[in-house]
């Protein structure tokens, strides 16, 4: 595989597969730095219903995303990328001890979320889930419990309340167990135990300074504009690691623009030259 393309794509997830085709329908020669298909958040999910046309697993659609990647033509890097690095007319991402290069660079990772308590990495998406906007219908009338704090906790509990469920808050600070046997269904804090059907666990998002630096940041997430620019020439991002909601059409969505603005910015390159 060549190192060099027009587009170089960092994450195959909804996002990055959407930018993906997008570039590729518009003639120009794409990369796509990903991990296995099953280590996208969208894999976990039990069932999908607010996107349009398409219902199931998030794994059957995920598989099913992934399967025409494949089939596209685009380059396909397996790895994770370690840094971005502007360099003048180009930008270079460093896979592994590989190199590659690009006219333009879409990031589109996601987020990075740590475990915050014991069982949470061994549950996930058994009873335990990072999105309640995206699973809590699943929950309406049961007994959930929601672990954060902020504004994204507080408007995600109030949704679930909407739905008519049972919600326990706390802090991720306490100190903080989940258990249970085929699903988590007891979280214990501080010594008490807790019956839940279901539990959501929000988190900060983490800076993306470590992948792209000097890539202008909020609240650990990249600044974007409205057409997917960053603040670095060369650059563009899309999906969760530009904030929430993370939803898979605010994803798909935001990779085909950033991929329509990635190639427009190629073009006027070319006709400087």
């Amino acid at each position: 595989m060549s190192g060099k393309f027009d587009i170089l794509i960092v994450g195959g997830g909804p996002a990055g597969i959407s930018a993906a085709l997008t570039a590729l329908n518009r003639g120009k020669k794409v990369g796509v730095v990903s991990n296995p298909p099953s280590t996208s958040k969208l894999y976990l999910a039990e069932h999908v219903t607010n996107y349009p046309g398409l219902a199931g697993s998030g794994s059957r659609i995920m598989d099913e995303m992934y399967r025409q990647l494949k089939d596209s033509g685009a380059g396909l890097i397996e790895g994770r990328a370690l840094t971005v690095m502007p360099m003048g007319k180009t930008v270079g991402v460093a896979v592994g001890n590989a190199f590659f290069e690009a006219a333009a660079v879409i990031v589109a990772a996601g987020i990075s979320r740590r475990p915050i308590c014991e069982g949470e990495a061994a549950f996930l998406g058994r009873g335990v889930s990072y999105c309640a906007t995206c699973d809590g219908m699943l929950y309406k009338g049961k007994t959930v419990a929601v672990i954060g704090e902020g504004e994204e906790a507080e408007n995600d509990m109030r949704f679930l309340r909407d739905i008519g469920c049972e919600v326990l808050s706390f802090s991720g600070k306490e100190k903080i167990e989940i258990s249970g046997d085929m699903r988590a269904d007891t979280l214990t804090v501080n010594g008490a135990e807790y019956k839940t059907d279901c539990i959501f666990i929000l988190k900060e998002t983490l800076s993306a300074e470590s992948l792209v630096p000097g890539v202008e940041t909020e609240r650990g997430i990249i600044k974007v504009s409205r057409s997917g620019e960053t603040n670095i020439k060369g650059v563009f991002a899309a999906g969760d690691c530009t904030g929430a909601p993370y939803q898979l059409a605010k994803a798909v969505g935001e990779g085909n623009v950033a991929a329509l603005t990635a190639c427009e910015y190629i073009n006027g390159l070319e006709k400087e030259k």
